[in-house]
């Protein structure tokens, strides 16, 4: 593949002038080929997928339409519109921590008793799925894992109460559609043991609706978060995710991501992530480690820079990257930790609050009717190589059918540019609007630093000369 005409992906709301030209990396492939006609073909440096923009499709509409009938807001139902609502904490498993907020500030409160449940209103809340992925028998049975003795003490005291044991026999009977009263007490005591040892864990947000909706159709999504919220539902999420590696030795990989709408996979449109602990690392950190023993540094040449190199830069902060990616069957925003530390329970709160400034900014850039999925991408804790945290923002705005089947080649109907031209205008109307940080440094604001991504300690981050440094032959 012929590498792409300098200074042809450069065009957008600022002008060529403003983001500047420059050629490939050297030594990079050409994951980016502008044809003849404008479609453009572009090739994942991870992955190797192949995708494809043409021209005609990407004429069709980006977001959802309005619903056609919507119902005012009531009390009782933007407080109790589904299972996830605070009205209807009994109606999913027992939690495994809340965060609330009060006179003191935050604080979190781990294994209430369902006696306790409305005590205090939760702003995050972190409970096992009833439905879960893998189960506690999956880890039982392969591996002989037990409960760690903190979670059998829990266990034992949500059942030393009369309303803790009828909350998990509704729940068990609702799961398997058999009486309680049926069972035998192992297999009570198996069902029991998957809502307090399971790997299978969902984040709840407390809101269906934002403060001010007015209707039913209007959704609270990650970006009608103010930065603070957003910044204590990714926090609450590492810990969650940090404390499925340490109850579970056989845990090899805690996948975490965030389905919003039912286009992207959501059971309900109430704001949750999930999180999924498995006994494998997953195909798709397998073929990074991969590219990374190969070259080290491939995550600031292939994806970053070369990022930058194309003008797809979206937004930093001195914490975290962010750009339009390529090679993705869907719209995709790629958000990159600049932290030396490669998973995201070991970042700083500094380094933890760059990336979820950037990460809700360009949730709201897209708008709480965008269905998406969030992908969370860490190195394995038995990985060998550097690899930095990174998040992707999938905009899922078309169906894989069979063109796609027939040839492993994707048709993405926004190309990466067009992307990059969308949220860059978002975000400038949204940070003059106060709606989220005002720390951002958006579309030509960024600065092009190559490898600037700390991850790997082989690479010395050399500056470019700036104002900083004088001439050689004195003042200009």
């Amino acid at each position: 593949m012929s590498a792409p005409t300098p200074g042809s992906f450069g065009a957008g709301p600022f002008g060529v002038g403003a983001f500047g030209t420059a050629p490939p990396i050297a030594g990079a492939s050409a994951f980016l080929q502008r044809m003849s006609d404008g479609t453009l073909k572009q090739i994942n440096p991870f992955t190797g997928t192949q995708v494809w923009t043409v021209p005609g499709r990407a004429r069709r509409p980006l977001r959802a339409p309005e619903p056609a009938t919507t119902a005012p807001l009531t009390d009782e139902l933007r407080t109790g519109a589904c299972a996830f609502c605070p009205e209807h904490y009994r109606q999913t498993p027992p939690e495994k921590a809340r965060l609330v907020t009060g006179t003191q500030g935050e604080r979190m409160i781990r294994h209430l008793r369902a006696d306790q449940l409305f005590d205090t209103v939760a702003d995050f809340r972190r409970i096992p799925n009833l439905f879960e992925i893998v189960s506690f028998d999956y880890w039982q049975l392969n591996y002989g894992h037990q409960l760690a003795p903190a979670q059998r003490e829990a266990m034992a005291d949500y059942l030393s109460t009369d309303a803790g044991r009828a909350h998990v026999a509704a729940l068990v009977e609702r799961r398997t559609q058999q009486p309680w009263a049926h069972m035998s007490q192992a297999d009570r005591e198996a069902h029991v043991e998957d809502f307090f040892g399971g790997g299978h864990d969902v984040i709840v947000a407390r809101r269906h609706y934002p403060d001010d909706a007015e209707n039913d159709g209007q959704l609270a999504s990650s970006g009608t978060l103010t930065p603070d919220e957003h910044d204590s539902y990714l926090r609450f999420t590492i810990d969650a995710q940090r404390d499925l590696y340490a109850t579970n030795p056989y845990v090899r990989y805690v996948a975490v991501f965030q389905n919003w709408l039912r286009p992207a996979g959501a059971s309900f449109d109430h704001l949750h992530k999930q999180l999924v602990a498995i006994d494998e690392r997953g195909m798709q950190a397998e073929l990074e480690i991969q590219r990374a023993r190969a070259n080290p540094n491939v995550y600031n040449e292939f994806a970053v820079d070369y990022a930058a190199q194309h003008n797809l830069t979206v937004t930093e902060n001195d914490h975290a990257v962010a750009f339009a990616g390529f090679g993705h069957r869907y719209p995709t925003l790629e958000i990159f930790s600049r932290s030396e530390r490669p998973q995201p329970w070991l970042h700083s709160t500094t380094e933890l609050r760059g990336m979820s400034d950037l990460i809700h900014a360009l949730h709201a850039a897209s708008g709480p009717g965008v269905p998406c999925n969030e992908e969370w991408h860490h190195k394995p804790p038995d990985g060998d190589v550097p690899m930095p945290w990174r998040v992707l923002i999938k905009w899922r705005l078309s169906t894989i059918a069979g063109f796609e089947g027939g040839t492993k080649i994707y048709l993405n109907t926004i190309d990466p540019q067009t992307l990059r031209d969308i949220v860059t205008a978002d975000l400038l109307r949204l940070r003059e609007q106060g709606a989220i940080a005002d720390t951002l440094r958006i579309g030509p604001e960024c600065a092009r630093v190559p490898n600037s991504l700390r991850y790997n300690p082989a690479v010395r981050r050399t500056p470019r000369p700036d104002a900083a440094f004088p001439s050689l032959y004195g003042p200009g």
